[in-house]
């Protein structure tokens, strides 16, 4: 599972009136003092064509967005504000570019139907990553959750009272170096590794039907099952098994790594809005940097 966490931004030049409730855009798009593009975004202020590399996912959902919106060459200021940590498996870079479209599109009026923005938030994607599955860009141009199985994506219901805490560890996540170690162990033990591969994924369909009817306790205890299989295949770091530990010690009903290993985050379950705080508190004493809480039985899912 995979938590794609929105940017926390306010609009400014953007009517609220026009804003999709799953995504916010970035808080202006106004004339600078020149006539470029410029972009200040995580500490970089400057022109467009200055950007720096890990910013080039930005860069493409500009041009992208200007292009489907006809610019006329006017000069624009691009200004984003984001509270989640890039390079954590959050799909971070896709719900940035997604936001810049979305900002950009509504600003010139330019009507784009989900398909569309998928497309323009997928092309950044490629820009940023090259090969792209299209889950991230799904999850946050998407205005429901959403399955992703085999390179198709259908949308998914949740009936469940449930608020999830987001940790992060403060560490990067090291994914291409995980799917690379896993891929090796899966080479020299085909059959073990690859059962361990199958029970994930029967957890994620159990988990699927979980969510759909309800069954909290059984979701956490899946989770807890999940992240045992990680952590036995090396997917997992000491600082994601004590965070684990220090949720389900505290009152979480399941916890496990999210994204792809070697860092990242930690998602627990908890069964009331006061329990996701008790669980909040004790991820922060044992060295999260930051915590999210999300009601996934409401609106802000």
């Amino acid at each position: 599972m995979r938590i794609c966490r929105k940017p926390s931004i306010s609009p400014n030049l953007i009517s609220p009136n026009t804003i999709p409730p799953n995504l916010i855009p970035p808080n202006a798009i106004s004339p600078p003092l020149d006539s470029q593009i410029t972009l200040s975004c995580l500490g970089f202020t400057g022109k467009l064509s200055e950007i720096p590399p890990r910013f080039s996912s930005i860069r493409a959902a500009i041009h992208a967005a200007l292009e489907f919106a006809r610019w006329g060459g006017e000069s624009l200021h691009v200004a984003t504000e984001s509270d989640f940590p890039p390079e954590r498996g959050l799909g971070s870079s896709a719900a940035a570019a997604g936001a810049v479209i979305r900002a950009i599109l509504d600003y010139y009026g330019a009507r784009a139907s989900e398909d569309e923005i998928f497309a323009l938030t997928q092309s950044a994607e490629r820009v940023a990553h090259g090969r792209s599955s299209g889950l991230d860009a799904t999850a946050t141009s998407a205005s429901w959750p959403v399955r992703f199985k085999r390179g198709e994506f259908s949308r998914m219901d949740i009936c469940m009272r449930a608020w999830l805490v987001l940790a992060d560890s403060g560490c990067k996540g090291m994914t291409r170096e995980t799917v690379e170690a896993l891929r090796a162990k899966l080479d020299a033990h085909p059959c073990a590794v690859g059962a361990q591969l199958d029970d994930l994924g029967a957890i994620a369909v159990d988990a699927e039907d979980d969510l759909a009817l309800g069954r909290a306790e059984n979701m956490g205890a899946r989770m807890n099952r999940a992240h045992k299989i990680l952590a036995d295949l090396g997917v997992s770091t000491p600082q994601l098994d004590k965070l684990v530990r220090a949720a389900c010690e505290h009152g979480a009903l399941g916890a496990k790594l999210t994204g792809g290993g070697g860092g990242g985050c930690v998602i627990a379950l908890a069964d009331s809005a006061d329990a996701a705080e008790r669980v909040s508190a004790a991820l922060r004493n044992a060295g999260a940097c930051d915590t999210w809480i999300v009601d996934i039985g409401g609106d802000s899912a």
